[in-house]
């Protein structure tokens, strides 16, 4: 983060050009890169610039094309530069720096169906009730060999020992060090752009990794993560393989998640809201637990938002399948760990790696502030796996839309227009996909039927 002027912070770099980074509804940067005295010059006179439609654009690059919540016209809306989030980027070979921005239309209002602002939005409802959320990310990712055949299946990727993982090796040091030319460069450029990462383990599935980030404010946070995931993409190009956040990229291996955990600090006194004076759960805590069991059906198409997302719930897999919680039980998707008083915390286990950082977070803090708000008790926490429950997570992105059409309450706090916009790119996406003829269908449809 610059500690001086722009212009003095991109001569002192030499910097030559600026990518001005705007996160699409799926966590897309999408945006222009312009050279470095261009963009100076229209940060000071208004001049950035991009078209609305930008939040239309589905996962494949194409538009919802019976998009109602934007104009016709198809206007350009400004982008306003977030001079706290400009960096270095440190894969260029030429001197460039990168920088969120935030958008707004020509008369200034905030353009409401940026996923950003969507997060913004729920901080501020927050904020009117003098409450700070506390949340610290956990994300999992496969290393994966490059593949050009989107029919054939992904391959882990192979490390420095020359050999592929036959299976996952959960927790393995060595199996984790097999990368560690890709890590290295990963810890490397996220310092050199202020990403906050903490630890680093090997998870279960094969060449899986998971990095933990420092707990911290949300929208940073948020950011954080949004840029992260561009660093490990292109760390691993580097050493000639892919990473992928595909919350199920193989068939019989675990998911990959994005935890979330969350906590709630008093603005005036910095105290945590979850616990007591004698240690206990606070009855807001049990609250704030109760809301994101009632509305977790409706927030994920947040958690859960592409197709591929829900291959990733089902029973004994390392992912959710319910809406239970538990204190220190990994089987639930709302897990209690044991802490120290003032740590205590809630951790959202259900979003997706493949989800956007800023919607998924502000979901989860929207369905907590909604359980405080309203009172839901939540169900007592339970006991042993949580799989000999019934599946209750919806089990597809239309089933999922469904919960979220009828649940207002959630609609209002993120933005009604926002949510019919991003209801409208997942059923445009949805459409695409179902013309689609997979590799199952001709292995076992083509001669047998």
């Amino acid at each position: 983060m610059p500690d001086t002027k722009p212009k003095d912070w991109i001569a002192s770099r030499g910097i030559d050009e600026v990518e001005c980074l705007v996160p699409d509804m799926a966590g897309v940067p999408r945006g222009k890169i312009l050279p470095a005295q261009k963009f100076l010059k229209g940060m000071h006179n208004g001049t950035l610039r991009i078209p609305e439609e930008l939040f239309i654009l589905t996962v494949t690059g194409r538009y919802w094309t019976d998009a109602t919540t934007t104009n016709d016209a198809s206007i350009d809306i400004r982008l306003i530069p977030q001079m706290d989030t400009l960096r270095p980027v440190p894969w260029h070979d030429n001197p460039t720096a990168e920088v969120i921005c935030d958008t707004a239309y020509a008369d200034g209002a905030v353009v409401d169906i940026a996923p950003r602002a969507v997060l913004k939005r729920v901080l501020a409802e927050y904020g009117k009730r003098n409450l700070a959320p506390v949340i610290a990310p956990e994300l999992e990712f496969y290393l994966v060999k490059r593949n050009l055949d989107p029919d054939y299946p992904l391959e882990p990727a192979v490390g420095r020992t020359g050999r592929q993982e036959a299976s996952g090796q959960a927790y393995g040091i060595d199996a984790a060090n097999d990368f560690d030319d890709v890590v290295e460069d990963i810890y490397d450029w996220c310092e050199a752009q202020g990403v906050d990462i903490d630890t680093i383990s090997h998870e279960s599935g094969p060449a899986q990794l998971e990095i933990n980030f420092n707990h911290g404010d949300p929208l940073d946070l948020a950011d954080q993560v949004f840029l992260f995931k561009r660093t490990v993409r292109q760390a691993a190009l580097k050493h000639g393989i892919y990473a992928t956040f595909m919350a199920k990229p193989h068939q019989d291996e675990p998911g990959s998640a994005m935890h979330i955990h969350q906590s709630v600090l008093d603005r005036e006194t910095g105290k945590n809201i979850f616990v007591t004076a004698r240690g206990r759960f606070s009855a807001r805590f049990l609250h704030f637990i109760g809301g994101l069991q009632r509305y977790m059906g409706a927030a994920m198409p947040f958690y859960a938002p592409n197709v591929n997302s829900y291959r990733r719930l089902v029973p004994h897999s390392d992912a959710p399948t319910t809406t239970h919680w538990g204190v220190d039980n990994r089987t639930a998707p709302l897990r209690a760990p044991i802490s120290a008083p003032q740590n205590t915390r809630i951790e959202n286990r259900v979003p997706g790696a493949d989800a956007n950082p800023y919607l998924a977070i502000a979901a989860s803090l929207a369905c907590g502030l909604l359980g405080m708000k309203e009172r839901i008790r939540p169900s007592d926490p339970i006991e042993g796996s949580a799989y000999r429950y019934v599946h209750t997570l919806p089990l597809t992105m239309e089933e999922a839309l469904g919960k979220l059409h009828y649940a207002r309450p959630l609609k209002q706090l993120l933005g009604e227009r926002f949510v019919e916009t991003h209801a409208g790119v997942k059923e445009a996406e949805m459409e695409q996909w179902r013309r689609v003829i997979s590799s199952w269908e001709r292995e076992h449809l083509l001669l047998n039927v």
